[in-house]
């Protein structure tokens, strides 16, 4: 209790001694206040820091001043992402610790606990909104995804703009629901699950380690292959029987899905998928037509054999290249098919795997996936539906939010990689993505 109360009149003075000159005094979301007492924040380690959150009752205004009721303690935090941290607003991820360092789970801003976060810096979508609005149409399909808190954050007494604090992708009954697996479990049901695999660049987490894929993707034009890292466990963790099992089993999904025999129920490759999961992850790429969909990415994860013992698509993750925003390989049209980008950009290094196309020519596939999408189409995907969603999130960041991002980062009206529309307002960017996404909807209609 003494050492966060010392923390709390740290982090105090700093932003008393830092913010005098600045407007950011207050806000209608939570605010973060981090401190790294003195340090840079890096690429990899982790850096120890101070963290508060102040997140008062619904209604109720949060003030910098106010006590850190939701969250005060020592975090590890680094900078995350690929492409991401080119951009001047930097996205961070953070795992909250103990006093010495160890890891400790936090209920933060009333998520469920767990250690690791992210604060995504939303910067070249200028909606602020395509991840969340993602993870929430997913998660109103009965699929498990990142849940999502805006929030205000302050660094080192610098104001930083919206941020959102995103789960980070983990094995946990509230997150990716898989069976733990030790480095001890290495044959019979044991060694079967669970697995977390990303499709990726090998620059990706896991420091690059994982396996090519046998079968090359369709309309190559170089000699582009599919990069799967182990996720979970980790590339740190995970054993050579536990490598070989996972490399095995997606292998012979592959090869079933290649085969002649690829549409028999029994021994094609619905012997090795969940395929209703797969139905719900082609939905959710083309409805966004997310230009990173399928090849980037892009996570699926396999349950132990006592458990159905199938590969799962998902968690979805990353679409702020989605919905629009990208003014490249005719992403940013409306019209189109994702899982389709091969023909259009053969000669990008980072191609969609083989699977979609092939899935497609099951008619059987084709037919569950057509009443999947009736279905949503009626209710969680209905136009008006997903458009009161925005306009719900917007609502709540025009109050004043928005005004001071935009401040702190002044990128509307102005051209950001890989833009396809700039809007000169807020509002502006809002509006564009709904008739986007309405046209998106009728076009897949």
């Amino acid at each position: 209790m003494k050492n966060k109360l010392l923390l709390q009149i740290g982090l105090i003075i700093l932003l008393c001694g830092s913010l005098r000159a600045q407007t950011f005094t207050s806000s209608n979301l939570p605010i973060i206040v981090i401190n790294t007492n003195g340090q840079s924040i890096l690429d990899d380690p982790k850096i120890t820091a101070d963290m508060g959150i102040i997140n008062n009752a619904p209604g109720v205004r949060n003030n910098l001043t106010d006590p850190f009721n939701d969250y005060v303690g020592k975090i590890g935090i680094e900078l995350r992402g690929s492409t991401s941290q080119s951009f001047p607003k930097k996205p961070y991820g953070i795992e909250t610790r103990d006093a010495l360092g160890n890891g400790i789970d936090a209920a933060l801003l009333g998520l469920p606990p767990k250690d690791d976060w992210i604060l995504f810096a939303p910067y070249n979508d200028k909606s602020l909104m395509r991840d969340a609005l993602a993870y929430h149409l997913g998660r109103t399909m009965g699929r498990y995804a990142s849940r999502a808190k805006y929030v205000e954050l302050v660094i080192n007494g610098q104001y930083e703009g919206i941020y959102i604090l995103f789960e980070k992708i983990k094995r946990d009954k509230s997150r990716v629901d898989i069976a733990k697996l030790d480095p001890v479990e290495i044959s019979g049901d044991d060694l079967t699950g669970g697995y977390i695999v990303k499709i990726d660049k090998p620059t990706g987490s896991g420091g690059g380690d994982g396996w090519n894929s046998s079968f090359p993707p369709t309309f190559r034009s170089n000699n582009q292959t599919i990069f799967f890292l182990y996720e979970y466990p980790k590339s740190t963790d995970i054993v050579f029987q536990q490598k070989n099992y996972i490399q095995n089993y997606i292998n012979n999904f592959e090869t079933a899905l290649k085969g002649t025999n690829f549409k028999d129920p029994v021994n094609g490759y619905a012997k090795y998928i969940d395929v209703d999961s797969f139905i719900d992850f082609l939905i959710m790429n083309e409805v966004s037509k997310n230009a990173d969909g399928y090849r980037l990415s892009t996570y699926l994860y396999k349950k132990k054999d006592s458990d159905g013992g199938k590969i799962y698509m998902g968690p979805i993750w990353d679409f702020n290249l989605g919905f629009g925003n990208v003014n490249y390989c005719t992403q940013g049209n409306p019209e189109g098919f994702v899982y389709k980008f091969n023909e259009i950009c053969g000669n990008d290094y980072w191609l969609v795997p083989f699977w979609w196309e092939r899935l497609l020519q099951d008619p059987a596939f084709k037919n569950k996936l057509a009443f999947r999408w009736q279905t949503l189409r009626a209710g969680t995907l209905k136009t008006s539906t997903v458009l009161t969603y925005i306009d719900s999130v917007a609502t709540v960041l025009n109050v004043e939010s928005q005004q001071r991002n935009f401040q702190r980062w002044p990128v509307l009206g102005q051209y950001e990689w890989p833009n396809y529309f700039i809007g000169a307002t807020f509002q502006e960017e809002v509006n564009w993505l709904k008739n986007w996404v309405t046209e998106r909807m009728n076009w897949l209609d």
